[in-house]
Formats: structure tokens, C-alpha cells, sequence
């Protein structure tokens, strides 16, 4: 995994602020789960975000880029560069939406130990 320490525990704090969440590793870096859901999370130095695809043009007109995966692009998903991170006020913002639109996602089935939803 590669991720900016730093960051992360300045994520992790901020992510405890709002709610508890369980941290994995994902995409290559670090992801913080609320209620099972990505809420946010770090690759290299740049915070990914969900911020939800009705917000998405906003996050983007904030200074966000679209999220990308594989040539995909990640709708309702936005990577924050880190030189818009420097102010814990701003990356609180980012966390407090991301942890907000994963709270308000319907909870996931359960898995079977296959990985599968159960019937």
C-alpha cells in the first residue's frame, strides 16, 4: 500500500470526529468504511471522496478530479489533490460530506462466506 502517513492519520482523526469507521486496505491505499460503505480514503498523497452523484459536479467545481478506475470513470467518486488538503478545516469538510452521503447509503446484505449475498 502506498499512502501518505501523514494524511492518513490526519483523515483518521478527522473521520472519528464525525463517525466510527473501520479502516481497509483498497485501491492500492487506505479506505475508511462507515457502516460498510467507503466513506473516504487515500492513494499516494490525494484523498478520494464520495461525495454522492448528485453532489458530483459541485465536488468537482470545488477543485475535486473525477475518480478513475481502469479508465472508468467513478461517478459520484472524486480524488482531492493534496495541495487543497493543507487545512485540516477544509479536509474536515471533505470527510464530514463523505462520512454524511455513507450514512445515508441502505445497508448492504450480509455476505455469505463466499462473498456472495445471501438469499
Amino acid at each position: 500500500m502506498v499512502y501518505d502517513a501523514v494524511l492518513a492519520a490526519r483523515v483518521r482523526s478527522a473521520v472519528a470526529e464525525h463517525a466510527p469507521a473501520e479502516e481497509r486496505a483498497m485501491f492500492g491505499g487506505l479506505a475508511f468504511m462507515v457502516e460498510d460503505h467507503m466513506a473516504c480514503g487515500m492513494i499516494r498523497d490525494d484523498l478520494m471522496v464520495r461525495v454522492g452523484t448528485e453532489r458530483h459536479e459541485e465536488a468537482r467545481a470545488r477543485g475535486a478530479q473525477e475518480m478513475d478506475m481502469g479508465g472508468r470513470p467513478m461517478r459520484g467518486m472524486v480524488v482531492v489533490p493534496w495541495p487543497l488538503l493543507a487545512d485540516d478545516e477544509v479536509l474536515d469538510g471533505w470527510v464530514a460530506w463523505a462520512v454524511q452521503i455513507a450514512r445515508s447509503l441502505p445497508p448492504k446484505k450480509p455476505r455469505t462466506a463466499r462473498g456472495r449475498a445471501s438469499r
